[in-house]
């Protein structure tokens, strides 16, 4: 569709009510879980490529570090702590690797 015609459809469900109907109309969209915790720098980038049904592996490091963040914070086990943030060193460092990798040849 043209944006002519995206922009006609629009005006229609407004007029008809359509829109108003619907639950978030005139709200704030919800903010993505994981807008935040991306560097500035690739937020565009993933937002985009997220859209388009493709998620690069950077993207599955940042789930995983956040996923072992939550476990840090809900463990009570000291040992079991320690590993956990001893994984989590591993990951940090191995996404500021990837990351460095992507800056310096220029793909962000």
């Amino acid at each position: 569709m043209r944006d002519d015609e995206i922009a006609l459809h629009l005006q229609q469900a407004l007029a008809s009510g359509e829109l108003q109907s619907a639950e978030s109309f005139g709200k704030p969209l919800a903010a993505d879980a994981g807008w935040e915790a991306t560097p500035d720098s690739l937020r565009m980038p993933f937002k985009i490529l997220k859209n388009a049904g493709f998620a690069p592996p950077e993207v599955a490091l940042f789930h995983q570090k956040a996923a072992l963040q939550a476990q840090i914070a809900a463990c009570s086990d000291e040992t079991e702590r320690r590993q956990l943030q001893e994984q989590l060193g591993q990951l940090a460092q191995q996404l500021a690797l990837r990351l460095e990798a992507l800056r310096s040849s220029g793909q962000f």
